[in-house]
């Protein structure tokens, strides 16, 4: 009994991330069928921000991975702007 408790309290965010994407799937369904579109955008978009939410808690991924991750991509970016022609895109041949 210890080890399921302990397994629940360790897996609370992936398990609540799991139920909001299960929620958000279902209002989407109901939303389709009563003709609420806009409603129905917003729970997919929820839906979508659960997903994100649960793929990263499993791989471990923190707020300060995405930090660092994005200020790479925005390194790599500007470098290879940098080596693109001055009139790049209005090319003439």
């Amino acid at each position: 009994m210890a080890a399921i408790t302990t397994g629940v309290v360790f897996a609370r965010w992936e398990l609540l991330s799991a139920v909001l994407m299960f929620l958000a799937s279902t209002l989407n369904i109901q939303f389709r069928k009563s003709d609420y579109t806009a409603l129905a955008v917003i729970s997919t978009c929820l839906g979508l921000a659960a997903a994100c939410w649960f793929a990263t808690g499993l791989l471990g991924i923190t707020l300060l991975d995405v930090a660092v991750i994005w200020n790479n991509v925005k390194a790599v970016m500007v470098e290879a702007m940098s080596h693109t022609p001055p009139d790049w895109p209005m090319m003439y041949t």
